[in-house]
């Protein structure tokens, strides 16, 4: 089953990690697939992955390197694929960074890009998509949190303080847009097996699976099976809910 079929999605954040992971679980499902990144290097590997892929020759797939940050630039960056590509039907914002430090040492520029890459980018992508949604009367948003969004983790106020805002700002977004049929999701994963969590030190990794019931740290192409979902018709009747993946470490 085609689950996504003809469908188009954009995946913030889509170079690496969960979000190359969602962008190749969707082409699996028919979906034309649009990917930002920072990397053009990247942004090509990953653009001959989605062409190995895929199940139709219809299927239509971009990369673009964007500073999700910066409004203007998602802004001119979506109106040139919308006019090339059309209007979205999947918007996954994913696109995140850390920049950890204890608050009496954080810096301004520390907080700041955190919240402006992992927030404010939410902020930007959603703005720009609705318009087109609201118009189809359908949609699905999809924002990538994590669990340090429910629980706070010291060291990482601005990342806490980012994800815990995006959580917010899907329950708002979702109550907007629920009567137009548009669904807006949060996905909270727990400790996933990335480039982020590689570079932990064991010591670190023991610590955290003593918090883990399932005793693993979850895999990249298991918040692309939550983010399928939630982006499929599976999920029609789902808005404003925040999904943990995160092998039952916050109940």
């Amino acid at each position: 089953m085609s689950l996504l079929k003809d469908k188009k999605a954009l995946v913030t954040g889509g170079t690496a990690g969960i979000g190359k992971e969602i962008a190749l679980r969707f082409a699996k499902e028919g979906a034309h697939v649009v990917i930002f990144g920072t990397s053009t290097e990247r942004a090509a590997e990953v653009l001959k992955e989605l062409e190995q892929a895929r199940i139709s020759p219809e299927q239509k797939f971009a990369a673009e390197v964007v500073n999700v940050a910066d409004k203007k630039s998602v802004e001119g960056t979506l109106q040139k694929l919308q006019a090339t590509f059309g209007a979205v039907d999947i918007l996954v914002n994913n696109a995140g960074i850390t920049r950890d430090n204890l608050l009496m040492r954080m810096s301004e520029e520390e907080w700041d890009e955190v919240i402006d890459v992992n927030l404010k980018s939410v902020y930007n992508t959603s703005q720009a998509l609705i318009r087109a949604m609201l118009k189809a009367r359908s949609g699905k948003i999809i924002n990538i949190s994590s669990v340090v969004g429910l629980t706070g983790n010291a060291g990482q106020v601005n990342y806490a303080a980012s994800k815990s805002g995006m959580i917010g700002f899907t329950k708002a977004l979702a109550q907007e847009l629920a009567s137009r049929g548009i669904c807006v999701n949060c996905i909270a994963p727990g400790f996933i097996k990335t480039r982020m969590t590689d570079s932990l030190t064991d010591p670190q990794k023991e610590m955290i699976l003593k918090k883990i019931p399932m005793g693993r740290m979850g895999d990249a192409k298991e918040i692309a099976d939550a983010a399928l979902f939630l982006a499929s018709p599976l999920s029609n009747y789902i808005t404003g809910q925040v999904l943990t993946v995160d092998g039952g470490m916050v109940m």
